[in-house]
């Protein structure tokens, strides 16, 4: 069991974490849960651009060892998959569950028992993987889930399109962010993920993150508590504008933010259809991806595998 006491426990013991899942619910009958501001109606079953409606969708669940290894540690990370997403990424790995929506919808009953059932496995936290659209279903399994023992820390893994009204709800709910930071440039995020607006909320959000968590901080045991860890994914062709994305972190954020700069991108998806997509990175570009980060100054880079 984790020695950190997370802080959703306090929230919890005050009420504030009540009153959060009142907020959270009561926007989703003029939904603002995520930059799109769609302001459809969730709970009478309509939907907007994610197509998320009324209840989470789970698709799956389980300890995961593919992830950092400050997230890892020895027991896994307590993954949770929600389908559908507030993001269109043409090369999404996932894209059976970011855009074909497979999955089960859950009550937040069972939500809840499987946040306890990870924790009784033994990992290390809950990992909520492409959130975004699932607040306010996270927020009321967490309620329940606090009242049946949960205590160990909380994830948001996400694509980096978040609102900073919701981020704010999450103030002090959640202790590790783990955002993407995908593009630098609109015409990337609009050609690549439909989100003209990517780089621009992006910023804000990962600022607005890092405030209330600062920078990673690990454990005794090696494990992550509490802070910030920011994923970028090299892309072929420079399409992700590397260096940029990095000198923004590193100058805007903190040189000691915790970066994973990763190399696996593959083609999946529809990624087949636009060159240079349908190939994977070259060596010489993540080379030049890991001179842009020491160039600019980042000093706390994930280490490969």
């Amino acid at each position: 069991m984790c020695s950190y006491k997370p802080g959703y426990l306090e929230l919890f013991e005050s009420g504030e974490l009540e009153r959060r899942v009142d907020k959270a619910w009561e926007s989703l009958s003029s939904c603002k849960i995520c930059p799109h501001l769609c302001r459809v109606n969730r709970l009478e079953g309509e939907h907007g651009f994610c197509k998320a409606t009324d209840q989470a969708v789970v698709a799956s669940y389980g300890p995961h060892f593919g992830e950092e290894g400050p997230l890892v540690g020895r027991k896994g990370s307590g993954a949770v998959f929600f389908s559908w997403c507030n993001l269109r990424c043409l090369y999404c790995q996932n894209y059976e569950i970011s855009h074909l929506g497979a999955g089960r919808a859950v009550s937040n009953e069972l939500l809840a028992s499987c946040f306890l059932s990870l924790q009784k496995d033994g990992c290390h936290n809950i990992n909520f993987v492409t959130p975004s659209h699932m607040v306010p279903f996270i927020l009321q399994a967490l309620l329940k889930a606090v009242k049946g023992g949960l205590s160990i820390p909380l994830i948001y893994n996400t694509g980096g399109y978040d609102s900073i009204w919701t981020l704010r709800l999450l103030d002090g709910v959640v202790d590790i962010y783990m955002p993407d930071f995908k593009y630098w440039n609109k015409e990337a995020g609009e050609h690549l993920s439909n989100i003209a607006n990517y780089p621009q909320v992006a910023k804000k959000a990962v600022k607005e993150m890092h405030r209330q968590v600062g920078e990673l901080i690990l454990g005794p045991d090696g494990v992550a508590q509490r802070g910030l860890l920011i994923r970028h994914l090299v892309l072929p062709g420079g399409l992700s504008d590397t260096r940029s994305v990095l000198k923004y972190i590193a100058e805007e954020i903190s040189p000691n933010t915790y970066v994973n700069l990763m190399d696996q991108y593959r083609p999946c998806g529809m990624a087949h259809k636009y060159p240079p997509l349908d190939r994977r990175i070259s060596q010489d570009e993540f080379a030049e991806a890991l001179r842009a980060a020491e160039d600019v100054g980042l000093n706390r880079l994930n280490k490969r595998k």
